[in-house]
């Protein structure tokens, strides 16, 4: 896995090298959810990014920052569903095969996208440990690329140009809220924050089912094994050794939230915003609207990292 650390001009490089592939995605407002969470909000639109999800801006860097040779023996990871779209997607800018390991408890519309846009599916058991041993099996055999979803430079820089839009359009912000699972995201967010907004703190909303980041911020070291327990499919990563040693330089605060939380949060954003996105995104508005008085008065960025839902499997239904 790779552990070196990405810099802010791996994330303006990253900016220069997706351009031509990434969407430059809209910054949202509400005054109604300005009210209900008592500060102003300013919502990052990835959901509708390529590929439903801010993952795209990570796989479409590493994929073009491949040399030739490498590129030609295709590329291959692991994911919940969202990074193994990303990838696929960003393979076939470049024309090469991609092969996505996912568990058995995948979302069936991740799968879905995945397979459509031409990557190769291979099924394994639930769980971290077993994604990486079934990617590291095909990578050994078809001779692929790893693009780890949350722990190479390159995905790492590519997530970090979110925020650079995000402060481009919104101007001064005294925090911002990110979903954390991996850390790719939360980890190139705060390398934008820390070059361009160093008065603005880093918020990560996480899963109280999966709560590795937390444990491990406190900790002072990487604490995993712990096996997830939430609706947040996206979440249930173990954060990454990179993503851990930039959260921990750049003094990154956690706030925990319920699942319950997390989908009253999503049907908020459906019922005031008019915009569906996944419990994974929806869960950074709950870590707002859960410590208001944490956030009261301020100017706050949210973003919303996804919106690849089942509508067939609509939490709130259950």
């Amino acid at each position: 896995m790779p552990d070196a650390l990405p810099s802010f001009d791996d994330v303006l490089g990253a900016a220069a090298r997706i351009a031509a592939h990434a969407c430059v995605t809209p910054v949202f407002r509400s005054r109604g959810l300005d009210a209900v969470a008592g500060c102003t909000l300013a919502f990052k639109a990835e959901h509708l990014q390529r590929a439903g999800a801010f993952k795209f801006r990570g796989a479409c860097n590493a994929v073009w920052s491949l040399p030739e040779a490498l590129a030609a023996r295709g590329v291959v990871t692991h994911s919940s569903g969202n990074h193994g779209g990303a990838l696929a997607l960003a393979a076939a800018t470049r024309g090469l095969s991609c092969h996505v390991v996912v568990p058995a408890d995948a979302v069936r519309t991740k799968l879905a996208a995945i397979a459509g846009y031409g990557a190769v599916l291979h099924r394994c058991a639930p769980g971290i440990a077993a994604r990486e041993v079934a990617c590291a099996d095909i990578q050994a055999a078809s001779g692929a690329t790893l693009v780890h979803p949350y722990a190479d430079p390159m995905v790492i820089a590519g997530q970090g140009t979110a925020a650079l839009e995000l402060l481009a359009e919104a101007g001064a912000l005294d925090a911002v809220v990110v979903p954390v699972g991996g850390g790719g995201l939360a980890a190139g967010t705060a390398l934008t924050l820390a070059a361009r907004a160093p008065d603005c703190r880093l918020v990560l909303a996480e899963p109280r089912g999966a709560a590795d980041t937390q444990a491990s911020l406190a900790r002072g070291e990487r604490v995993t094994g712990l096996v997830p327990d939430t609706v947040c499919d996206g979440l249930r990563g173990t954060l990454g050794a990179p993503g851990f040693a930039l959260l921990r330089e750049h003094g990154a605060e956690v706030i925990l939230v319920d699942d319950a939380d997390t989908i009253a949060a999503m049907r908020l954003l459906w019922q005031r915003l008019k915009q569906v996105v996944e419990p994974s995104s929806a869960i950074a508005l709950a870590a707002v609207l859960g410590q208001r008085e944490r956030f009261a008065g301020q100017r706050v960025g949210v973003v919303l990292s996804g919106g690849n839902v089942d509508l067939d499997a609509l939490p709130w239904l259950a």
